[in-house]
């Protein structure tokens, strides 16, 4: 899926209708099957700028366009269906605590499926395979059968992820994937993305903390600060003096804070609409 930027605006998801817009005139496109991960201090606006891109947030200003077309002059049911082709995956994956992985994985599906099925599929998982072989790609295959509430803050991520592997969505939108996972289950994770990404074509865009992730394994990155585009270069143009000056007075993001133990979790934000699976 293609996408483009004119000069767009937004507030955070979470904010209130009066408070500054997160995101700042901000202009850019991707092409279709384009990997991009998306770096900058906290507060940068970058799960704003996902949010935008998912059509979960209505630019205040400017224009979004999916595929040459602006998804906020859709009808209601064009517009559904449109959002039926994208993945939004949040930090804290939306995971009900009793729900089996199975049937938390193969929500994933549930955009492509018409209704009887999806519901069917909630009392009995109807494509359990292709729910093991996506858990197999984050080292999951083995908590199948778990409940949601005895996993890790780290296994909820991973399964969380695990749903846009069975997705059929043409963008793919990851939100800090990696925040509660060790580096090793980390590099495991962006790989299965990456990869799966590359299998279908789709487009991937991931905000990552991981600045070292983010250069070893995507070919360009944009850095926010404050809201705004500071810079947007392939990966291998993004020197040591970008990344000071991105991270400026928040140095101690870029030099590395400790990676979370694995059953280590950031906490929940406050509650909003969220338009994920």
């Amino acid at each position: 899926m293609k996408l483009d930027l004119l000069a767009v605006s937004g507030r955070h998801p979470a904010a209130k209708p009066d408070a500054a817009p997160a995101l700042r005139e901000l202009s850019l496109s991707l092409r279709s099957g384009e990997q991009l991960a998306i770096i900058g201090p906290s507060g940068a606006g970058k799960t704003t700028l996902l949010h935008l891109m998912a059509c979960a947030l209505q630019p205040s200003q400017g224009n979004l366009q999916l595929d040459n077309s602006d998804p906020w002059q859709l009808s209601r049911a064009a517009l559904r269906a449109l959002r039926g082709k994208l993945f939004l995956a949040p930090q804290v994956p939306p995971l009900p605590p009793r729900q089996r992985v199975v049937t938390a994985v193969l929500a994933g599906r549930l955009p492509h499926e018409n209704i009887w099925a999806s519901l069917r599929s909630l009392f009995y998982p109807q494509d359990i395979p292709r729910a093991e072989r996506a858990l197999a790609s984050f080292d999951l295959s083995d908590k199948l059968f778990e409940r949601v509430d005895r996993l890790s803050g780290g296994e909820r991520q991973r399964v969380g992820l695990a749903r846009a592997l069975v997705s059929e969505a043409r963008l793919l939108l990851v939100d800090e994937p990696l925040s509660a996972l060790d580096p090793q289950r980390a590099q495991q994770a962006i790989v299965a993305l990456t990869e799966a990404a590359s299998a279908r074509a789709a487009t991937l865009v991931a905000s990552l903390h991981h600045v070292e992730m983010a250069l070893a394994h995507f070919p360009r990155i944009v850095g926010l600060r404050d809201g705004a585009l500071f810079f947007d270069l392939p990966a291998a143009q993004v020197s040591e003096q970008h990344l000071q000056a991105l991270y400026a007075q928040k140095l101690h993001e870029l030099s590395g804070t400790a990676h979370p133990a694995d059953d280590q979790f950031p906490p929940a934000p406050a509650p909003v609409e969220m338009l994920c699976r």
